[in-house]
């Protein structure tokens, strides 16, 4: 008998018919001979509506209740889909995330889980009774309400698989797996059947919200199978693994975007040791996330240091390093909203010459200046201008075979 963790977003539980619909398909798993948890997120807009309420009453509301606020989302999905499932003839019981185990650490709306008491659970499901857990939260050593961030019911999802010692996390979305690209500007975008952790990791944090980059983080380290699937209709999705050593890969699995993107450059800093500390520790202070590092150069002793950052974090880092340039003795900050990334991933680059060479000279055919550039051991991402981006991707797309990967 397998044992499945099925987490459903906001979209499939965002109505009293999706939820409905939401228990055929569980139900439908516990047919086919599996014993079935439940993980959920709030309804679509729920979350967004209840942080309205909450600035509605204070500015300055205290981060405790807030999370004890937004928390009840994931309840009343919980409680709503328990409902179903016994309508339907299943026994099913509703777990807040300090009811299911779930112990966290750290902040308020960015918590982490430390662990996962799934023991009784485990009895619940042997006896035949599907428990329905909240996503997104657990409770903390003092016992208040913590919530794990945006996103964190996938988090949530893959860390229950783990403790429940599931077979495999199905994450039901609004979407039918992962593609090669963004379909919406790339039509001819085709899904890909499996994908490992590693790939998975690169497009989620280049922005593809399909799953959520902490789930995937935590599913590679146990290695845990996750089927990333539509609600909306049963066929097979992709399937986020470990690599198959056995299998030829293709030179790359798909090509990446981020709009959501800003640079920033400092200009005229001593070129000496200890100056890179001196700009990157006081950003990493502030919490801000550095991606993509170009220094250029020294000439006469002095050098530019450029990278990028988040666009919401672009105003945060402009001030801070304003602040910061009479310390630096800095000639300039300069910044650049109007920036992008697109990356190529896969796997197979590990076995495969002259990839890098060749996006450079698809890029170049189609007149598109490259002003930065990063590479790992499976990725090469570009910054560009963002208004190249949509062009970069279909003629990457086309240059690679993609329309015809599986």
């Amino acid at each position: 008998m397998a044992r499945i963790v099925q987490k459903f977003g906001g979209t499939s539980v965002g109505s009293i018919e999706r939820i409905r619909e939401t228990a055929k398909i569980v139900l439908k798993e516990i047919e086919n001979g599996s014993e079935v948890a439940v993980v959920v997120s709030a309804m679509s807009g729920e979350t967004n509506r209840l942080l309205a309420m909450a600035n509605s009453m204070s500015e300055n509301a205290s981060p405790r209740e807030v999370d004890a606020l937004v928390a009840t989302g994931e309840q009343i999905s919980a409680a709503l889909l328990a409902i179903e499932l016994n309508n339907l003839g299943v026994n099913s019981l509703s777990f807040s995330g300090g009811q299911a185990g779930f112990k966290t650490e750290g902040s308020y709306a960015k918590a982490r889980i430390k662990g996962v008491d799934g023991d009784h659970l485990i009895a619940h499901m042997i006896n035949g009774t599907v428990p329905v857990v909240t996503g997104f939260q657990g409770v903390d050593i003092a016992g208040n309400v913590t919530t794990l961030g945006r996103g964190g019911s996938d988090t949530s999802a893959v860390a229950l698989a783990i403790a429940l010692k599931a077979d495999c996390c199905d994450i039901y979305t609004d979407v039918d797996g992962i593609y090669t690209t963004d379909p919406r500007i790339e039509p001819k975008a085709s899904k890909m059947d499996t994908i490992s952790y590693e790939e998975m990791l690169e497009f989620a944090s280049l922005g593809a919200k399909v799953l959520q980059t902490r789930s995937v983080e935590l599913a590679m380290r146990y290695n845990m199978p996750v089927h990333l699937r539509s609600s909306f209709n049963l066929i097979p999705g992709t399937m986020v693994t470990g690599e198959d050593s056995t299998m030829e890969r293709a030179e790359i699995s798909g090509v990446a975007y981020n709009r959501d993107e800003a640079k920033v450059t400092i200009k005229g800093i001593p070129d000496q040791p200890g100056i890179a500390a001196a700009v990157f520790g006081p950003v990493a202070a502030a919490d801000i996330n550095v991606d993509v590092i170009v220094q250029n150069i020294s000439e006469d002793g002095f050098t530019d240091l450029t990278f990028t950052v988040p666009s919401a974090d672009f105003k945060p880092t402009m001030k801070l390093l304003e602040s910061l340039a009479k310390q630096l003795n800095a000639r300039e900050i300069k910044g650049d909203t109007g920036v992008a990334k697109v990356s190529i991933i896969g796997v197979g680059m590990r076995s495969h010459t002259g990839v890098a060479k060749k996006m450079f000279e698809v890029l170049a055919k189609e007149n598109i200046n490259i002003q930065m550039i990063t590479t790992s051991e499976i990725k090469v991402t570009v910054v560009m201008d963002e208004k190249y981006v949509e062009l970069a991707v279909r003629s990457l797309h086309d240059a690679f075979g993609l329309a015809q990967a599986a």
